[in-house]
């Protein structure tokens, strides 16, 4: 057999296969003979190669590799487009190895297990093999492209320069006058003002650099986690912190100590906040937060702080887009589900072609109703109180939606079924949901709890049940109101715990049900990209409307900052290590620049603003930028959420400590693209791919 040429032996790396054109298919036979010739290597450790046939079935194969053990190497192996052996064209397909056997681009998958140590195979073999004549010689070339590895200054400058470049174009948008950036769309440029948003959307050439945006990314990201606002404040004090810190540090100050001396002052910062917050005790101050949040759009502030009123603080507010131009709000009473009845003729409304019950009983169960024997007692008693009845359960049999349907239609019983909200774990936590709105007993399989020894007690109560095709809503009893707050209250401790966005987001949904708290902004507007930037604001708005409900209120337009960093001086008396003492003082003056950006994003001079306001002591007294005067910003309604201003500050700092004791940075070289020949008219697009 054939071994093939040497050089594959010395450059060989994990294999993934690349597709060939999807016209014509690809040929079997070379990529047997590569795995001939790896068959025959002596003594050499297994790579997982991941193959999928022409039905996207997976297999697994094994092929030997000897290069696992080298973790910073990437390799490019590419079949010429010249000269293919007979023997690589003629190898008979092996069993495992059938015609029809065409590969998936699965180059992510395989990246994510090897990391850089891929080798890329890329054959157009059917191709090759009809343009070339076999036996005429072979020919490989192997390139290494290796890792682009940058030290000491020359890393951190590196890192800085893509860190100014995304906080730059971030740092336009913060406050009442600030500016827009346009992203180009996969359709028409979007104009938006929303600072996470932008954030994602920038990606650097250079790789070092771009590492450094990647960084200031996570600032944004982790805020708009935490509390949904205030991330390009975070942007802004994190590249500061950095800026500052990276110029300590080439003047001689240790990273490490500077770290220290930045983290414990904002440690004790982040208290003094916290004792200074006010909590929100009217709509106004509601409406304030809101409208500042979504630009000041004093309409989209007035809506979010009427939702406020009507669905509490443990409501949940959803943004959609509208049909219409214009903005609006409706709040959805009751706790609704997307599940709708099981049958149309258990419907009571036909002219709205809906179920509706009041003061109906309710059973819950995770289990599937199959006999009518099991229901029959129940059914009795129902209908001798002459009460509605509702059955939520797993599914039911024909013979029993049959008999239901046909005792509601002799006017027998006032009976409807639906099916169980949500799947696995969710569903359990959402019947135990209804079980505490409606009082019921939940009869679930696991503990035993058949459907044939159901009695009336076990029933729930319902006020109000309404039952469409899609969706059932329940309005609680007022007497259950205790089991329910009970319930929330459960629920808000394993909040604690969660660490998980999408678990914690649909707790807080579940908790905004049971309170009967739900409501929905819809959002119009004339254009597609006005659309996109007034949902954002709106969300926006939302998210630092219930983080001021969470934690209260501070002075608004980066005063708060500005008056923290009065107190640096007392808390730097305490270090011993002067450059502790000089991180203390990089978080004094980062803590100007918010306030001196909104200044300077509003056309006026920010170190005249800034001085104006270090001159004053009181703690509301600040700068109103869009109106131009000074004063008590808590009554002006200028004033921030102190939940947002924390989460910026401790997020900024916690990335400013990673980056500036960062003393090299390995990232993949880029390589530049070769020039590609222009396709001529009835080209395949294809044959002009390297």
């Amino acid at each position: 057999m054939t071994r093939g040429p040497a050089p594959l032996y010395y450059f060989f790396f994990p294999v993934v296969l690349i597709p060939s054109p999807p016209s014509p298919p690809s040929h079997p036979g070379v990529l047997t003979y590569l795995f001939d010739f790896l068959s025959a290597l002596p003594s050499l450790p297994a790579a997982t190669l991941f193959l999928s046939s022409s039905q996207f079935q997976p297999r697994v194969l094994r092929v030997p590799t000897p290069h696992l053990y080298f973790p910073y190497a990437h390799g490019i192996l590419i079949w010429e487009k010249q000269n293919l052996k007979r023997e690589i064209t003629n190898t008979p397909t092996k069993p495992h190895l059938k015609p029809s056997l065409q590969f998936l681009p699965i180059l992510p998958m395989a990246l994510n297990l090897f990391g850089s140590q891929t080798l890329l195979f890329s054959g157009k073999s059917n191709w090759l093999r009809a343009r070339f004549k076999p036996g005429t010689g072979s020919s490989f070339v192997v390139k290494s492209i290796g890792k682009k590895i940058c030290f000491g200054e020359d890393c951190r400058l590196s890192l800085l320069s893509g860190i100014n470049k995304l906080a730059d174009t971030v740092s336009v948008t913060l406050g009442p006058k600030g500016r827009n950036v346009v992203i180009d769309g996969t359709d028409i440029p979007k104009i938006i003002n929303d600072g996470v948003t932008i954030a994602k959307s920038i990606d650097l050439p250079d790789s070092i650099e771009n590492a450094g945006a990647l960084f200031l990314r996570e600032v944004a990201i982790g805020t708009n986690g935490s509390v949904g606002d205030g991330t390009t404040t975070a942007i802004i004090l994190a590249r500061e912190f950095i800026k500052l810190g990276l110029a300590a540090i080439a003047n001689g100050s240790n990273p490490v100590s500077l770290k220290r001396g930045i983290d414990q002052t904002v440690q004790q910062l982040i208290e003094l906040l916290k004792s200074k917050s006010i909590p929100v005790t009217d709509k106004e101050q509601i409406k304030a937060i809101a409208a500042i949040s979504a630009g000041n759009d004093d309409y989209i502030g007035n809506l979010i702080a009427n939702a406020i009123e009507k669905i509490g603080n443990d409501g949940v507010i959803t943004i959609e887009s509208s049909s219409s131009f214009e903005t609006l709000i409706e709040v959805q009473e009751g706790m609704k589900f997307n599940k709708g009845y099981m049958s149309p003729h258990f419907i009571t409304n036909q002219e709205k072609s809906a179920v509706e019950f009041e003061n109906a009983r309710v059973l819950v169960t995770d289990q599937t109703v199959t006999a009518v024997q099991d229901l029959i007692p129940l059914l009795e008693k129902t209908a001798q109180l002459s009460v509605p009845l509702l059955i939520i359960c797993q599914d039911i049999s024909s013979e029993v939606l049959g008999t239901l349907v046909l005792n509601k239609m002799r006017g027998l019983l006032n009976v409807a079924a639906v099916q169980c909200p949500g799947f696995g774990e969710s569903k359990k936590g959402l019947l135990q949901d209804i079980a505490t709105l409606t009082g019921a007993d939940l009869l679930v399989s696991d503990l035993g709890l058949g459907l044939n020894d159901v009695t009336s007690d076990q029933l729930g109560l319902a006020k109000k049940v309404t039952i469409t095709q899609n969706s059932t809503t329940i309005m609680a009893d007022p007497r259950m109101l205790a089991e329910i707050q009970a319930r929330i209250a459960e629920m808000k401790r394993d909040l604690i715990n969660v660490d998980s966005v999408n678990i914690r987001m649909k707790i807080e949904e579940r908790i905004a049900k049971l309170c009967s708290g739900v409501a929905v902004v819809k959002v119009g507007a004339s254009t597609e990209a006005d659309l996109e930037d007034r949902k954002l604001r709106a969300e926006d708005a939302k998210n630092a409307t219930f983080a001021a409900l969470d934690e209260g209120i501070v002075p608004g337009g980066g005063t708060a900052f500005a008056h923290l960093s009065r107190h640096i001086p007392m808390i730097a008396d305490l270090f011993e290590d002067s450059d502790e003492k000089i991180g203390a003082s990089i978080v004094a003056k980062a803590l100007l620049v918010p306030a001196y950006t909104i200044a300077q994003n509003a056309g006026l001079d920010g170190h005249a603003i800034v001085e104006k306001l270090l001159e004053e002591n009181d703690w509301r007294f600040g700068y109103n930028a869009m109106t131009g005067s000074f004063g008590d910003l808590i009554k002006l309604g200028v004033i921030d959420p102190c939940k947002a201003s924390r989460c910026a500050l401790q997020n900024a700092a916690s990335v400013a400590g990673m980056v500036l004791t960062t003393q090299a940075v390995m990232v993949d070289r880029v390589k530049k693209p070769k020039p590609v020949a222009p396709m001529l008219p009835g080209m395949p697009s294809w044959l002009t791919q390297e």
